[in-house]
């Protein structure tokens, strides 16, 4: 029941969190929300930075779990690699204040989260040594690409949510295109 109770508190801060920023969220709203006492918040989470670091979580480990959907379905671990980082910016441009919380900055993190950010990186590079060694991507440090990757599509999204990235307005393209841009430009550099 109380792992029920603690999903419930982080599904409602993360409502909150779409509807208004981390300002939005407070323990007693996520409470009202959560449709539990205004107390119980509390009794999971001893303030809403950890309650914030709750949901930035939850967020990455579901990024994790498509990830692994997405290897589940087989096929060339490029191709993988290119359709997480295609939903990386789906859910990027869909949750840009979810977004913004898991990747900006932590003064103070939880374990949870740490533990989090650790498997969703490991996967990644998992990912991505997977494809160098089937000659998809370029040979060298996977975690240096893993860097590239991520940073081409953070950057995509962030122009998308600040409006300097769309098909039909600014940069005459959506992110999800830069994405395959970069891995069809990674892909030639392997071949050669």
């Amino acid at each position: 029941m109380a792992t029920q109770t603690r999903d419930l508190l982080v599904a409602a801060a993360a409502k909150l969190l779409d509807s208004g920023g981390p300002a939005a969220v407070t323990l007693r709203d996520v409470g009202k929300v959560a449709g539990v006492s205004h107390n119980a918040p509390y009794k999971h989470f001893a303030n809403k930075e950890e309650l914030l670091a709750a949901v930035a979580s939850r967020e990455l480990t579901r990024q994790g779990k498509n990830l692994g959907d997405i290897g589940a379905r087989g096929g060339r671990p490029v191709d993988q690699l290119r359709a997480m980082m295609r939903g990386y910016v789906r859910w990027a441009t869909a949750h840009p204040e979810r977004f913004k919380l898991t990747f900006g900055r932590w003064d103070r993190g939880t374990d949870e989260l740490a533990d989090a950010a650790s498997t969703a990186s490991a996967n990644l590079s998992d990912l991505i040594v997977k494809a160098q060694a089937a000659g998809e991507l370029p040979e060298g440090n996977p975690d240096h690409l893993a860097g590239l990757i991520l940073s081409l599509a953070h950057g995509a999204a962030d122009r998308a949510i600040g409006g300097h990235l769309s098909a039909k307005g600014k940069g005459k393209t959506n992110p999800e295109d830069i994405v395959d841009v970069l891995f069809v430009t990674l892909t030639r550099a392997a071949k050669r």
